[in-house]
């Protein structure tokens, strides 16, 4: 399987096969020519193909006549706040996010800083695959680019957002795993203005990647043991451009994913009640949360895009995902790693109970995901057989991302990842053994 997946999250593949720099400057140049040869900028991740990428980028966005702005190795959520701080008309963030070192992708950010929406995503389909771009002739291209480093203005309003004296007077002894990612040049210096003793590792930006740069309880375990060695209060860690966030608590637990921002609901629920948005996959401890402390959930379609939205059109006080993304919006409308921590440390040194004991009060489910490698070009079958079985035994379900089905033991989801050729499968209930059996029960409709 040699997969290019292009959809809402922008365009992405595995580099030398589907991903080439023919692809990435196309896609540039489409870009450019979509937002009109504006100011737009880029940055990268740490992954080995990103300065040849970058380069591609950069070739077609002034061969569009684009003034091109350089952000250098930075996480995404800083390009998307430096996009209106320097004003610009867009931005391309040059990362595969949680992705494996072989994966490269483009992610399209427009004026406001947020990704584009599905119709904005389809338009620039459309000037890609016309081929018809702006051309800049050769006395109009820029001669130079320019450089700026948007860490500090990120830090600045992190800063402004969340109660520093209040998380510099605990104290806190903080271990962090950047995956040598993006974050590398951003957490350790976030965690020292708040005043945190800091246990990085994996904190290289020249360094490969460790392990996959998603925040699991399988790629946590060496952060788990620097926690525990370190006598450290939480151990945060990282995906490879700054939007996914795992916890390890006081004692060396690796949560899941899904905990992260059923955490934050809890603590951002205990501030004042609101709407808190999240998609159809994440975990149903959310909504039990939420009765807990006055608030309301709003589901959305799985993609940041979607809880963007979402969350402007509910006012929300937080958005989030259980891939471990949370988005706090009185720092932007987007999932930032380094506002979830600020988050996270700032009730916990409201509270001055340990995270394990936060942990502990959450609603007890139990969540299992499961990837089905797919053929592309199966995809879609794949799904439609699993529908047609669904709909043989006269079950209702729910098509407004993939299949979610909703039996008494529990629930169901199943759909085509946005950024793999996968199907994805998850499944929850109050305990183990009713999770498993709804696993099996899903795999065999699958299998059929």
């Amino acid at each position: 399987m040699k997969p290019l997946k292009i959809g809402i999250t922008g365009v992405r593949g595995i580099v030398g096969e589907t991903f080439t720099p023919e692809v990435a400057v196309g896609f540039a140049q489409a870009f450019g020519t979509y937002l009109d040869s504006g100011r737009i900028l880029v940055c990268r991740d740490t992954r080995v193909s990103g300065p040849m990428v970058r380069s591609a980028v950069v070739a077609g966005l002034l061969a569009a006549g684009c003034e091109v702005i350089d952000l250098g190795i930075c996480p995404t959520p800083s390009l998307q706040l430096a996009v209106t701080w320097l004003k610009a008309d867009g931005g391309i963030a040059v990362t595969a996010g949680h992705n494996p070192s072989a994966w490269n992708a483009l992610k399209f950010v427009r004026a406001d800083g947020l990704y584009l929406n599905p119709l904005q995503a389809e338009e620039l389909l459309d000037i890609f695959h016309q081929g018809e771009f702006a051309k800049a002739s050769w006395d109009v291209i820029q001669p130079a680019i320019q450089y700026q480093d948007p860490i500090e203005h990120h830090i600045e309003l992190l800063t402004k957002t969340f109660d520093t004296s209040a998380i510099s007077a605990r104290r806190f002894k903080v271990a962090v795993d950047c995956c040598n990612g993006a974050c590398s040049r951003l957490i350790p210096r976030w965690l020292a203005e708040l005043g945190c003793e800091i246990l990085a590792i994996n904190d290289d930006p020249n360094g490969a990647f460790p392990h996959r740069p998603e925040p699991t309880p399988e790629t946590m375990a060496q952060l788990s043991a620097v926690v525990k060695a370190g006598h450290a209060d939480i151990g945060f860690a990282h995906d490879a451009d700054g939007e996914r966030l795992g916890i390890v608590t006081e004692l060396g637990n690796a949560l899941s994913e899904e905990s992260t921002l059923a955490l934050a609901t809890r603590i951002r629920l205990e501030q004042g009640a609101g709407a808190v948005v999240t998609n159809i996959s994440t975990t149903g401890a959310i909504e039990q949360i939420a009765a807990r402390y006055g608030g309301s959930v709003v589901r959305t379609q799985v993609g940041q895009t979607y809880i963007s939205e979402a969350i402007i059109e509910n006012d929300a006080i937080l958005g989030g995902e259980g891939s471990g993304g949370v988005t706090v919006p009185q720092v932007h409308l987007t999932h930032d790693s380094a506002a979830a921590i600020g988050l996270i440390l700032e009730g916990l040194a409201r509270s001055g109970e340990p995270v394990s004991e936060i942990v502990q009060q959450l609603p007890r489910v139990f969540m299992l995901k499961h990837n089905l490698a797919v053929e592309p070009n199966r995809l879609y079958s794949v799904l439609q057989d699993f529908r047609v079985a669904i709909e043989k035994e006269q079950l209702p379900y729910d098509l407004a991302d993939g299949i979610r089905v909703d039996l008494p033991q529990g629930w169901i989801h199943v759909r085509a990842s946005n950024t793999e050729s996968l199907i994805r499968i998850i499944v929850e209930a109050e305990d183990a053994t009713k999770a498993h059996r709804l696993l099996d029960w899903v795999r065999d409709r699958l299998n059929r």
